[in-house]
């Protein structure tokens, strides 16, 4: 290669150095011939043209010299000893570096028309004779050369215009106003911008962030071309779910500060169908002429989001069965104690001890299944808390004796709870529930022996759940062996249990964080094998006052009454326990399967003083909305519901009326009853009249 071409990297790379343009090239003639006086005359000859000599003795030192260095010429003798002028020509010739070398035969002997015909088969531009005329030679040889250096200046100054084109692009990646880099290039983006199942945008950082530019992409995902884009500002904005806009907005509002933003939306297509469309750019600061643009790429990400849905239901299909599985086998052994003892008191007549033991093991049979639905209900968050102000340290503090004797003797419970008032929120049924749980797992891990420490304090620094700085941390920590990462993984899982079988159903841990998340907290967890686990529980810090504890009642002697009472019930099994319980407390009562029937003998029997109605009814009416309908024909009607399972919170509504929770004692209904209908009546205020009229499902 001529000197000063440089080095031209890959295609795509920007060189480090620019080809040297400054540098005059020289040429390299190479002379070839065995007698060293013919040699020295060509150089004596072209010496004075100024170009780089190199001569060789043989055609094997000429062909090593061409392997090594490209030449302007090559001054080739025919008649050498060994390998010919011929031979050697042949080689350089079928050499591919080299076929288009010149090259001039010199000869002295081979003077006939036949051999200047083999010559110039064999690929030479041109004879001489010798003896050489050193002018006719130089202006030969000059003639060749300049033609050469015309052609690698050509090559030199080609190099340098790619390197300029490349250090342009490079330039211009940063500084895209450049208008010569985006005319060159514009063929080829358009091209690729086709191709591609992207969409490229520019538009303006600030809403409704007007588009600059759309690519071509943009209608084969939406079906609208690229100019309905630019030529409407708010047109892509306008067509973006309801539930995304307002998200969408907020993230790419934040690029301003940020510099970056990424989010995912459904957008409202041509076709009328909800694509999702991955969006997500950088923001390029304005000049002085505009302001600051966002430059981004969208994807339609409705195929990725199908196959998360699917592997999503998948997991969600496993889960089922896994609890399923745990539900069956824990109600088929309670059914079985159930069962058992029913039919045996059925076919045997024993003394009233045994009775008493089959009706004492049927009850706590059914008080286990009955605690074992409230953990599937605290597990899915469906479970109707109860929460008042309290403070935690107090509340702990209280309930630490229980928790001692859960754990045993050999157990050193300490607490840690420092001595200021922690106020927070909650159902405290559900929180002893949450400590036993931990406590008692915590004794499992220590196999009965080591330190349970149970500390409160407040976060230091906001925590990533979203609880700022200053939120109630409750940790429950222990000495014990520890989990392993795949158990840590899986513990809030339902059923899941690494003890023995009959020693754990597998729902504490998943009724803790089902509590935890429905008083708007967190659960962590850090545990290492053989130094033990720590659980924290965090809680949002409530500003209401402290509540005083709530007795839990004591039911004795059941007090009945003789007030006239409506029964709403769809399940007949239910309806005729209830009725019978009831009845045996000595009220009157008159029952209804339905809620329009409920409300029809309502108006029919002026005499009814309470409505005790299920919430969850059939015909599309719940229970609560039975009860609005109830109190608006009758104001001083009383209200009692009860439900097995709420299900979605918002279908209170905000009612404010008096629940109880199935299963239930009937000491339970008989206090419950007795309390409202002692109760003065106190006619409903104008904003909750306001609340059951726009409430669903109501009655006509």
């Amino acid at each position: 290669m001529a000197a000063g071409m440089g080095q031209v990297r890959a295609e795509g790379t920007a060189p480090a150095e620019p080809p040297d343009l400054a540098t005059p090239l020289r040429a390299k003639v190479l002379i070839v011939d065995d007698d060293e006086r013919n040699a020295f005359a060509a150089v004596q000859a072209l010496e004075e043209l100024g170009h780089e000599l190199v001569v060789a003795p043989s055609g094997d030192e000429a062909l090593r010299r061409v392997l090594q260095d490209d030449f302007a010429v090559i001054l080739l003798d025919l008649h050498m000893p060994g390998m010919d002028g011929y031979e050697t020509a042949a080689l350089i010739r079928g050499r591919k570096r080299t076929a288009r070398t010149p090259i001039v035969f010199l000869t002295a002997i081979f003077r006939d028309e036949a051999h200047v015909f083999k010559a110039y088969s064999a690929g030479a531009v041109d004879m001489v004779f010798k003896p050489v005329d050193p002018f006719i030679l130089r202006s030969k040889v000059s003639v060749l050369v300049d033609i050469y250096l015309r052609t690698e200046e050509a090559k030199r100054l080609a190099a340098h215009r790619q390197w300029l084109l490349e250090e342009n692009a490079r330039i211009q990646a940063s500084k895209i106003r450049a208008e010569q880099a985006l005319r060159r290039a514009e063929a080829q983006q358009q091209a690729i911008l086709q191709s591609l199942p992207i969409v490229f945008h520019a538009r303006s950082a600030a809403p409704p962030f007007a588009p600059v530019f759309v690519s071509e992409g943009v209608e084969a995902i939406t079906g609208f071309p690229p100019e309905a884009f630019v030529s409407d500002p708010g047109f892509g904005s306008s067509r973006i779910h309801p539930e995304d806009l307002s998200r969408v907005v907020e993230t790419v509002s934040a690029a301003v500060r940020t510099g970056v933003y990424a989010c995912e939306f459904r957008w409202l297509c041509a076709d009328g169908s909800y694509r999702w469309l991955a969006d997500q750019g950088v923001l390029a600061p304005g000049d002085d002429d505009s302001g600051p643009q966002i430059f981004g790429v969208i994807m339609d990400s409705t195929e990725r989001h199908s196959l998360e849905e699917q592997l999503v239901q998948a997991h969600k299909m496993e889960a089922v069965g896994q609890l399923t599985g745990g539900v069956a086998h824990d109600f088929n052994n309670l059914l079985t104690v159930v069962l058992g003892n029913v039919d045996i008191m059925a076919r045997r007549s024993e003394d009233d001890v045994k009775r008493a033991l089959r009706i004492d093991a049927i009850r706590q049979a059914a008080e286990r299944g009955r605690d074992l639905t409230r953990q599937l209900l605290a597990f899915s968050r469906r479970q109707n808390l109860q929460p008042v102000t309290v403070d935690v340290r107090r509340l702990v503090q209280d309930f630490c004796p229980l928790i001692r004797q859960a754990v045993g003797e050999a157990v050193t419970v300490r607490l840690d709870l420092g001595d200021e008032a922690l106020r927070a929120n909650i159902d405290v049924t559900q929180m002893e529930a949450a400590l036993l749980n931990l406590a008692v797992n915590a004794r499992d891990a220590m196999e009965g022996d080591g330190t349970l420490t149970i500390s409160a304090s407040t976060l230091a620094a906001a925590d990533p759940s979203g609880l700022p700085a200053g939120a109630i941390c409750l940790a429950v920590e222990d000495t014990g062996k520890g989990m392993s990462p795949e158990v840590r993984a899986r513990v809030f899982e339902p059923f899941f249990t690494t003890k023995e079988v009959g020693r754990g159903s597998g729902l504490g841990l998943s009724q803790v964080y089902g509590f935890v998340q429905q008083s708007e907290g967190h659960v962590r967890i850090s545990s290492a094998a053989q130094v033990g686990t720590r659980f924290e529980i965090l809680l949002p810090v409530s500003t209401e006052p402290i509540e005083a504890p709530v007795s839990k009642p004591i039911y004795e002697d059941m007090v009945g009454g003789s007030e006239r009472i409506l029964v709403a019930e769809d399940d007949p099994a239910v309806l005729r326990l209830t009725v019978d319980l009831l009845e045996g407390l000595g009220y009157q009562v008159v029952s209804a399967t339905t809620a329009d029937e409920a409300l029809a003998i309502l108006r029919q029997d002026p005499q009814i003083a309470l409505l005790f109605s299920d919430v969850v009814m059939p015909g599309g009416t719940s229970g609560i909305a039975l009860a609005e309908a109830a109190q608006r024909e009758r104001k001083a009607l009383k209200i009692l519901l009860t439900s097995g399972f709420i299900g979605h919170k918002e279908l209170l509504g905000g009612a404010n009326h008096t629940i109880l929770d199935k299963p239930y004692e009937a000491a339970a209904l008989a206090a419950k009853l007795r309390k409202l209908l002692d109760a003065p009546h106190r006619a409903p205020s104008t904003r909750r009249q306001v609340r059951a009229a726009k409430r669903t499902n109501q009655v006509a």
